[in-house]
């Protein structure tokens, strides 16, 4: 056993190793020892972390083939909470036994679009649980620009949905909306539906999610979303005839539905494209865009959403852990990742 000692240290005596899943690559995890990382530079913190949500991303790097890359040898996991066992020199904003929560993109802070401004355009940047170790597994060292600190009295489970939460906000930034507004979200999975959590929190007036997948619109009307299977009724009629004119805004969440999104707006509605297909290539009706006056956002996990993200959560407005139908052991990460691919879990939190 050790204490850690560098900056300054939680009360907690540290094992020197830890069990955890390594990506092996082509969908595979395989358990096994490394040691606990200890803090190399001056803004480092170490984070004991208590639980990690799955995401798409983490999906995908499993899927096989493979839809998001991830080197072999990596730890994935971002959607962490923790508390702070021990910080660097130099780390001036966190200390031992803060809790946070993890922002997972390291931008370069140098290249021509951070420079800008628009950080989420890097072209030079890392990211937690894809080319860094993440955090699925007891313990993670990033630096302090990556971790924001969250209020104890936010329950462990909504603090874990940050990250997801936070990309959700920063779209949402770029498409606001009058109250009672009238919204459509395409895509009825996690993050389709914390946009309609967003977007309700907002003063919408009709929130409506669609999708092909029963176990998805059960759960949205659980949450008191209105529904519509795309496979049993003809969308565009369905939302007009619940909206009047069609939606005010609408939102892909899927990657690939912008042909449809069109077809669900009034005149002069926005579209929302947020979910990533890199290899899908939808057809554009482009004379309707224009002829409708729509305006069509694309958003990549937003600028500067973070500090909003955690103000939405300790004030509790927003409550994502309505989302959350499983607990699991590390352990048992693949069984919780096989749950979510087959969609018999919403979202699934590994307790560390």
């Amino acid at each position: 056993m050790i204490n850690s000692t560098v900056g300054g240290t939680a009360n907690s005596v540290l094992a020197s190793a830890m069990r955890v899943p390594i990506f092996q690559g082509e969908g595979r995890i395989e358990y096994l020892d490394r040691p606990v990382p200890q803090i190399q530079k001056v803004d480092d913190v170490l984070v004991r972390i208590e639980t990690c949500g799955i995401c798409g991303t983490d999906l995908n790097i499993l899927a096989v083939p493979p839809a998001h890359k991830a080197p072999p040898g990596i730890i994935i996991g971002h959607e962490g909470v923790g508390i702070v066992e021990s910080v660097g020199a130099g780390v001036t904003s966190l200390q031992p036994g803060d809790r946070v929560v993890i922002a997972n993109r390291l931008t370069c802070g140098k290249c021509d679009y951070c420079r800008r401004g628009l950080d989420n355009q890097c072209t030079d940047y890392q990211t937690i649980g894809t080319t860094i170790d993440g955090a699925f597994a007891p313990y993670l060292v990033a630096p302090q620009r990556a971790l924001w600190k969250i209020s104890p009295s936010v329950p462990r489970d909504d603090a874990a949905l940050f990250e997801p939460l936070a990309c959700v906000v920063g779209s949402v930034k770029r498409a606001p909306i009058q109250p009672g507004d009238n919204v459509a979200v395409i895509g009825g999975g996690p993050m389709g539906l914390l946009f309609a959590l967003v977007y309700r929190s907002l003063g919408a007036g009709r929130v409506i999610v669609l999708d092909v997948a029963p176990y998805r619109l059960e759960f949205a009307q659980e949450m008191g979303m209105e529904a519509i299977n795309v496979t049993q009724v003809d969308a565009s009629a369905e939302v007009k005839r619940l909206t009047g004119l069609g939606a005010d805004l609408v939102v892909d969440a899927v990657g690939n539905q912008l042909g449809q999104a069109v077809k669900l707006a009034r005149r002069g509605a926005q579209i929302v494209l947020f979910g990533l297909r890199p290899h899908d290539n939808p057809p554009v009706n482009q004379y309707t865009i224009t002829r409708y006056d729509l305006t069509v956002h694309g958003t990549f996990v937003g600028l500067h959403p973070f500090a909003q993200t955690i103000q939405l959560l300790e004030s509790r407005r927003i409550q994502p852990s309505v989302l959350v139908t499983h607990h699991l052991p590390l352990a048992q990460l693949q069984e919780g990742v096989e749950l979510m691919r087959t969609q018999q879990a919403m979202k699934v939190l590994i307790e560390i």
